[in-house]
């Protein structure tokens, strides 16, 4: 019997909906022992372990020039025309030789981590998800203002209970410190020692919708396997709200949830996380979205 692996993300890049099929089924068949992967949807704000991207496709080629160069964004190209310094595989692909990439690019990943944790530093989320169009010519401050939501507005947890709005509060206040709140008719649970950004929960959709309208929200997040929740509307009628152009609405969402991506975009949706959702996938996704210290 073999012991759980742990899943390291992928993020498929350029390439066509059969040929990610095949990546996907390919994948998530990866031989014992070694790890397993796991292909997020385009749609999520999880930052990957490893990027596959088509070589042959030029708009995948300027999405990953946003990327730094280097082991802490590893990326394995497929195809293309041989003229790339990225680790490439030729087509068709071969399975043995697919997994030995990702595995030594893995631990490229792994070793760069570790040393960079030895430095005290850390590795910062990239903030983009589309390619720029041209050179930067503004200050740093210029995006910020532009990413963030209301100042220090509330994190908005709508979930059946107030067990991941608990565990919340305590990756904030590991950050920035937080208040841990909840919207009126549930139980109050006040972290100690707590003070800055409150987190906040409610199971219920009138009084998520009327919270967002009475105070400062910055990140709506919907457990769209909550109970008597359906989070398109939800998220539609949060974003229908005067002021709430820039507060980010997000699901989580579990392998048996269908994502569709248009109904989101229609409901002002920002993107998805997978469940369960890591501390750092957490840390990095309020980093992006609430302009919290790196």
């Amino acid at each position: 019997m073999h012991a759980p692996r742990y899943p390291f993300t992928i993020r498929l890049v350029g390439f066509a909906p059969a040929e990610c099929a095949q990546l996907e089924s390919l994948l998530a068949h990866a031989p014992l022992p070694g790890p397993s992967y796991f292909c997020l949807h385009d749609d999520s704000l999880q930052e990957p372990d490893l990027y596959i991207a088509d070589g042959g496709n030029p708009a995948a080629l300027a999405r990953l020039s946003c990327l730094p160069p280097g082991a802490l964004q590893p990326i394995l190209q497929v195809g293309g025309d041989g003229a790339s310094s990225r680790r490439t595989l030729p087509r068709p692909l071969d399975p043995a030789s697919l997994f030995d990439a990702l595995a030594e690019l893995l631990d490229s990943r792994v070793q760069a981590l570790a040393a960079l944790a030895a430095r005290g530093e850390r590795c910062l989320p990239e903030r983009r998800r589309r390619p720029r169009l041209e050179p930067d010519t503004e200050a740093p401050a210029y995006y910020a203002r532009l990413r963030q939501g209301p100042p220090d507005g509330a994190v908005l947890i709508i979930d059946k209970g107030g067990a991941f709005r608990d565990h919340v509060a305590r990756v904030v206040a590991n950050t920035i410190g937080n208040t841990l709140n909840t919207a009126p008719g549930n139980s109050t649970r006040p972290l100690p020692g707590a003070g800055g950004r409150p987190v906040e929960w409610t199971d219920s959709c009138r009084a998520a919708v009327r919270l967002c309208d009475e105070t400062p929200v910055s990140l709506v997040m919907i457990n769209t396997c909550a109970p008597g929740i359906e989070p398109y509307s939800l998220s539609s009628a949060i974003k229908s709200q005067e002021g709430a152009g820039r507060t980010a609405v997000l699901f989580l969402v579990g392998q048996s949830f269908k994502y569709d991506s248009l109904r989101a975009r229609d409901a002002g949706v920002r993107g998805l996380l997978d469940k369960p959702v890591a501390d750092r996938h957490l840390l990095a996704t309020f980093q992006k979205l609430l302009a919290l210290p790196s």
